[in-house]
This record gives C-alpha cells, structure tokens and sequence, in this order.
C-alpha cells in the first residue's frame, strides 16, 4: 500500500538531515549521502537507509499537501529538544516545527513526528500527532505513540559477507554480551543523581539514564553465579564503539562487537540511557536469541507480533530469577526448535525491523 506523503525542505534546520523515511527522496539534503554510481554512498556505521532507498517510491509518494494521506515533520523531535540531557531547547528548530504543524492543521491533514535517540520518551507538545520514538515508557504510551526501529546496519551483511551462523544446541545456554556496565563506577552513579536533580528543579523529565547500567550489571552477576548457564561476557567501562574516534578502532571494537554474538547462544539485552536496548535489534540480525530485560518497553510492531516467542522475556523485577528463565526456555527447546528460532529471528528482523521491512509495513500502523 503506497502513502501519500508531504513535506517541506523549507522547514528543514541548515545542516540537519531529514527523518529516515523523507531521506531517499530529498538526496540533495543528505551532504554524506552522495548519489553514487546510482546508489547511495553511506557513512559505515549507518548503512541501513540503502536497501530501503532503492524500495521507497514504492511505499511512499511525495505530494501536496492536499492531496496527501499524511503530513512529516522533516526533521527528528531531538533537533527541537536539544542535544543534551538538560534537555535544552533549539529554539530555531522549535520555532521550524510550530510553522510545520501550524500549516498542517489548517490544511486538516494527521501529522507524523519521529523522535529516535535516548530521550525520545519525553513529552511532545503537539496534539494529534502520530509519534514513532525508540525510547517508550508503557504506562506513559498514548493511543498515536509506536516505537521506530533502531539499528546503524545489517551486522550479518557487513561483517559476516551475508552469511547467517547458526549454533548447534548445547546442554547448557551459553550466554553473551560486550559492553558497558556500571560495575560499582560512583561517576555514574552521582551523574543520574545530578541529572535528577537537574530535572527536578526545572519540572524536567525525571527518567533516569544510567539505570539500565545498574540493571545490566545486575543481571550479569545473577549470570556469571549461576551453574544453569554458561558465559560469555567482555565487560567495558564505556561505550567503546560511540566513544572510538578513530574509524580503525570503532571497526575492532565493532568486530569483537559481533564475535561474541555469534559464539554465543542468548544475548544480554537491557536498556541503555533510554528506555529501550539497540543491543536487541543488533541480537536478532544476526539469528541469536535474546535474553530481553523489561524496564517497561514497547517493541516495534507489538500489535502484530508476540515477541515473547522470540526472546527470553524477563520482567526486571525477576532479575534474580534471570538463569533460571534462561535455562528453562533453553531446555524447553528441541535441538530442531533451537535451530529454527535462530532462523525466525534474523527473519522477523529482516521483515519488519531493518529499515526497508519497517518501512513496508508502516501503512499497519494506520
């Protein structure tokens, strides 16, 4: 089903670029992705918008504003919130976003707003918006809220030339993760308390960011003491692949990344600063199964699909009981089953959570 959509470069903040879906069609505002040999040249880590671009005139059109089925704000919420936890406004850009809606609304057409990063749970003072976020709090969704995809690129096509591994099931669940977790650093514990209070005294958003890094270690602990299960950790004091400078780094990192995904079984899953975990989309493109923590989520798509049969779903109040839901989804599974959900994960990612399958689908949402 094509839909028809408007938006206006004019409304576009100089040097942003447009939300994901506008990206295919206004080329010439994307200055890092330069048309090339009749394709599109990509940063390398964020590949993604490639297999979409070359379906996107046959999901959407750009029209009108009269004759479309939906207006876009082009740009990302997160260019008008600011780029810091404070949360500090752009004035520019909130000035570009009110003129948008404000034009939309006497043209009486719904209005889509995308708001992808950390904070993206936070309020949006525009009502009757349709709103896709990465970061949702459940208690807080509204009836027009749904959650955006979050992924840089295809880790199999990338780093294992398109070819899916597939594990062999074991006696016992060999569990994964590398990355960052608060092992006991009181830097990060006094940057949530400083970050609160900020919020606090401003009548700010008072989710605290550095929680999932408590969580994570706690979940790790329960892991690695446990007989159930078999481990497979590389635990970082930062977030090594962001925090890399130098592309040579950022690609090690990002090779060891990947590596301990495909010799490992189940994968560690549980948000970061906001309220959702990239390490999820990441575990099942590449066919692993993952161990998804709960802080109150929302997956992409959850009107459509059980994502408990794809995961080992623990609720973060159960953290202590983490192994041992691990190894009973594990033993339920026969050697058969095991390998077909490797298979069902990297499918589920590819048909609705990578770009082009999120995108095929988005007319679901309406």
């Amino acid at each position: 089903m094509k839909i028809k959509i408007f938006s206006d470069p004019g409304y576009l903040p100089e040097g942003v670029y447009p939300v994901s879906l506008i990206q295919p069609f206004w080329p010439e505002y994307t200055k890092n992705f330069q048309i090339e040999r009749g394709g599109y040249y990509i940063p390398p880590w964020d590949k993604l918008i490639t297999n979409y671009a070359k379906i996107s005139n046959s999901l959407f059109e750009i029209t009108s504003l009269k004759e479309a089925d939906f207006a876009v704000l082009p740009f990302d919420w997160l260019e008008v919130s600011g780029n810091t936890w404070t949360a500090k406004r752009n004035k520019s850009a909130y000035a570009l976003a009110i003129d948008f809606v404000q034009m939309v609304k006497e043209a009486r057409k719904p209005i889509i707003i995308f708001y992808c990063g950390d904070r993206s749970h936070e309020h949006i003072p525009i009502q009757d918006a349709f709103i896709f976020r990465q970061s949702l709090i459940g208690a807080r969704r509204q009836s027009k809220e749904f959650v955006m995809t979050a992924l840089y690129e295809d880790l199999v096509e990338y780093y294992l030339k398109n070819q899916l591994t597939i594990r062999q099931k074991q006696e016992k669940p060999i569990v994964g993760f590398d990355g960052c977790a608060d092992q006991g650093n009181w830097s990060i514990k006094l940057k949530d308390l400083i970050r609160q209070g900020v919020m606090l005294a401003t009548n700010g958003e008072t989710f605290p960011p550095y929680e999932g890094h408590r969580l994570r270690n706690q979940a790790l602990k329960y892991l690695s003491n446990s007989p159930l299960v078999e481990t497979n950790f590389k635990i970082r004091d930062k977030m090594a692949f962001f925090e890399a400078k130098e592309p040579e780094e950022k690609l090690k990192v990002r090779l060891e990344y990947v590596q301990n995904m495909v010799e490992s079984n189940y994968i560690l899953c549980c948000r970061g600063r906001g309220n959702f975990s990239l390490r999820f989309y990441e575990t099942l493109c590449c066919g692993r199964i993952p161990i998804f923590v709960d802080t109150d989520c929302v997956l992409p798509y959850d009107f459509k699909i059980d994502w408990k049969k794809y995961c080992v779903w623990v609720d973060s109040k159960d953290l202590p009981q983490i192994a041992e839901k691990v190894a009973e989804f594990h033993n339920n599974l026969s050697p058969e089953q095991f390998v077909e959900l490797q298979y069902d994960c990297r499918q589920i990612w590819k048909d609705w959570l990578s770009y082009e399958g999120f995108f095929n689908n988005f007319w679901q949402h309406f």
